[in-house]
């Protein structure tokens, strides 16, 4: 299962009271806030071991459920591009037939999703050539290693997720 920490603000965007939390590895867990990009809302997604972030738009308020299947979509396109293999790919997203979603409780993952919303500027062409330019930002809660060869490491070294 894939656990999406949704920060308050967008918890109150999502029209969601009760949430579980969940004790699920930290390489299927995400950190998931909202914020605006050229009066557009936009939804930032950041892997709590990998800080690997995924960016989605076109999501209303209360639409929770578009939430869950776009991000699951935007991930798998993305470490398409970005060469995974599909196999891994589809062995990370098995795991997303169950989206559990819970409150944030990592101060430094809220961290560098502040970071990464810093850095994000709307003078790319996709968001996909977004995505991969800010997953190469280094950070220095992963030791200074870049989010997406992190990510991929972490795909190709668990293979059984339970075991995280």
């Amino acid at each position: 299962m894939i656990n999406l920490r949704l920060t308050k603000d967008l918890l109150k965007d999502m029209k969601i009271t009760s949430v579980q939390d969940m004790n699920v590895p930290l390489f299927l867990s995400w950190h998931v806030n909202i914020y605006n990009l050229n009066k557009r809302k936009h939804i930032v997604f950041v892997n709590d071991l990998t800080r690997l972030a995924i960016i989605i738009d076109g999501i209303r308020t209360g639409q929770l459920e578009r939430l869950k299947e776009k991000f699951l979509l935007s991930l798998q396109e993305y470490l398409h591009l970005e060469g995974v293999k599909e196999n891994l790919i589809n062995t990370y997203l098995e795991y997303g037939s169950e989206v559990v979603i819970s409150k944030t409780n990592s101060r430094s993952v809220l961290g560098t999703m502040k970071e990464v919303t810093f850095f994000v500027e709307d003078d790319f062409n996709d968001n996909f050539e977004r995505l991969k330019w800010l997953n190469r930002l280094i950070h220095k809660p992963i030791d200074y290693a870049k989010p997406i060869d992190l990510f991929k490491e972490s795909i190709k070294d668990h293979k059984n997720y339970n075991t995280l």
